[in-house]
């Protein structure tokens, strides 16, 4: 087989006899090893009948991988069986998947390119969206910024029930035939194949799925999430599953989510994805908002800590801030701030969502930013679909015209705002510029967000770069261009307006 560097290759294994519990009772491994030494293990995953595949993406850009399974069954068409990769050229640059940086405070390539998170909120999407609504979705969300989406991985909710139909009333897919007995043991093959071309749509369109197992939280109608139920071997099996399934294309796993992070599967979870994962995909913890968001700081497999700050339409970086401080050194970000127009029209709506971003960000966020939208992160089917509670619900509508809030907009331009910028490893700096939010990388990069647009004065000693250019958050547009030195000072914004100011070295 040929496939270009990161461009992931799947392997089919048929086993020559019938086992009884095969995706419970059954272990299957595959070893690469490249020309050069380098070694990757690769998880298998049952497809139902006989069938088993595994999925591998080359990190190198060249030469070829041989590779072999293993199997804790002795089944010839399992264990034993053996092939090569050939790595050809790509069409286009990849720079690999995401990672951590090496000071644990940032996205990166594998190739070291900085990357900012820039994440949508559509937990309901892999069990209510059809392909053709995927498609609609991920078109917006790529034009907008967005790499990103937050998905609820199957449907966690016990006690809720509707036909199995996406477009339907109430309707939804399974993943899981006994979840609602609190297990995690009898997977719907069909749905996760459904779930490949779901998930295969949004990384074409750049957009990288944050996979998370079973909720421990609300989840879709607070109807008894299975996540605090599952035993936790069971929810580590499934994020195996995860890894093996998903884990050969851009990924984030979130193992747990709306909980105390706590919960016993979610540090289960944690360790699985770290021991089956290859190549070092990011890891971490979404919690609910009266939480300290904290739990197993010092776990080797934590790579990111997510706060909430709840749905009341109130700017709170401060529970950014709080965990920024925390060591051992985990990246941060705000993962759920308020729903645009959750119960209210008026309710973080608009610019509101713009200063979000940008205020969680210079508060030490450095991880990204993470919008979610009412009717959206549910998915909602029609205006007047019953089900869904009143408070979560936007006004009239669906999904499709929640795509169009103002908010969304704003969110995804602080992607396109930092491109191409040294980010990596930046920090909150309160000294070198009098008051106004900011972030730098000394000697290379200085970023101010203000809010009303004010006298901008620069200190001595703080080694910032002397170019600037100014950008209005709300649009994009370079609103001007500059060099000041220490003790000088860029005036206000005659309208009061927010700006973000970007101090550079002369190449960016």
């Amino acid at each position: 087989m040929e496939a270009a560097a990161w461009q992931e290759a799947e392997f089919e294994l048929t086993a020559e006899h019938d086992h009884a519990e095969p995706y419970t009772a059954v272990d299957v491994w595959a070893t690469f090893t490249h020309d050069d030494g380098t070694v990757l293990r690769r998880p298998a995953f049952h497809d139902g009948g006989r069938v088993w595949r595994v999925r591998f993406a080359s990190p190198a850009a060249g030469g070829t991988w041989r590779w072999h399974t293993e199997a804790n069954v002795a089944d010839p068409g399992l264990r034993g069986v053996s092939g090569t990769v050939a790595v050809v050229p790509g069409t286009s640059v990849n720079h690999g998947f995401w990672r951590m940086s090496a000071g644990g405070r940032s996205l990166v390539h594998a190739d070291g390119t900085p990357a900012l998170l820039v994440a949508d909120t559509a937990w309901a999407l892999p069990w209510r969206a059809t392909e053709e609504q995927v498609r609609v979705y991920a078109r917006d969300r790529q034009a907008k910024g967005f790499n990103a989406v937050l998905l609820m991985s199957v449907q966690p909710d016990m006690r809720a029930t509707g036909p199995r139909d996406r477009t339907a009333d109430e309707g939804f897919d399974v993943g899981f035939e006994d979840l609602p007995d609190g297990r995690l043991n009898r997977p719907n093959y069909s749905y996760f194949q459904y779930l490949d071309g779901l998930l295969g749509i949004l990384v074409e369109h750049g957009i990288v799925p944050v996979l998370q197992p079973v909720f421990q939280g609300f989840g879709w109608k607070g109807l008894d999430v299975a996540g605090t139920v599952v035993p936790p071997g069971e929810y580590a099996r499934y994020c195996r599953y995860l890894v093996a399934r998903y884990g050969a294309r851009p990924a984030i796993y979130l193992v747990g989510a709306d909980g105390s992070g706590t919960e016993p599967q979610v540090e289960a979870g944690g360790r699985e994805v770290h021991e089956a994962d290859c190549y070092g995909q990011p890891t971490g913890i979404h919690y609910r908002p009266h939480a300290r968001a904290t739990a197993h700081q010092d776990a080797a497999w934590l790579d990111f800590q997510w706060c909430q700050t709840g749905h009341g339409g109130e700017h709170v970086p401060e529970r950014v801030a709080d965990m920024w401080r925390e060591t051992p050194v985990k990246a941060v970000a705000n993962g759920e701030p308020t729903y645009e127009r959750t119960g209210d029209p008026d309710r973080a709506a608009g610019w509101w969502q713009g200063h979000e971003a940008w205020s969680n960000l210079c508060a030490g966020s450095t991880m990204g930013v993470v919008y979610g939208a009412a009717n959206i992160w549910q998915w909602v089917q029609r205006a007047g679909e019953p089900g869904h509670a009143t408070f979560f619900l936007g006004p009239g509508g669906s999904w499709r015209e929640a795509l169009d809030y103002e908010g969304s907009t704003y969110v995804g331009l602080v992607g396109r705002i930092l491109a191409g910028l040294p980010t990596t490893d930046m920090r909150p700096d309160w000294e070198a510029f009098i008051g106004p939010r900011a972030l730098s990388v000394p000697g290379k990069l200085g970023i101010v967000y203000q809010e009303r647009g004010g006298w901008l004065p620069m200190m001595p000693g703080r080694d910032t770069p002397a170019d600037y250019r100014i950008v209005d958050p709300r649009t994009g547009e370079v609103r001007a261009t500059g060099r000041l030195q220490p003790g000088e000072a860029i005036e206000a914004d005659p309208a009061g307006a927010p700006r973000v100011v970007i101090f550079h070295s002369a190449a960016v």
